[in-house]
């Protein structure tokens, strides 16, 4: 893995799937992300390590520490989409953009969009 986005794009499609199917196995994490099942096997080996996934061979489990990092970068995921559709963007771009943007916006920008949504509800 090479980098802290590569790292929450796994957590977040393992979380998004485990919301979605019964079972997380490899084949789903790599059509979700559109990459081989290689790259699966050596990422999860990474986040394995890092204690934020479990594995039995065929399943994949988010520990108590990567659901909770998971969740954070989908919670800033679906904030930077709404505030990108209360600018004016639309649905689709939103969601692509906020893809990217979870990753490297800053806490204090993040916040403000955050306090922006919440107040113009």
């Amino acid at each position: 893995m090479k980098n802290n986005q590569s790292r929450e794009d796994y957590l977040e499609t393992v979380l998004l799937l485990s919301n979605e199917l019964e079972d997380v196995h490899q084949i789903e994490v790599a059509r979700k992300l559109g990459v081989s099942q290689p790259a699966v096997q050596k990422a999860l080996k990474i986040l394995k390590a890092e204690g934020y996934i479990e594995t039995d061979g065929l399943h994949i489990f988010l520990t108590d520490g990567g659901r909770e990092y998971a969740e954070r970068v989908y919670h800033r995921h679906c904030v930077i989409s709404k505030f990108l559709v209360k600018l004016g963007v639309n649905g689709e771009d939103a969601d692509n953009d906020a893809c990217r943007m979870e990753h490297c916006v800053s806490d204090a920008t993040f916040e403000a969009m955050e306090k922006f949504i919440a107040e113009s509800k």
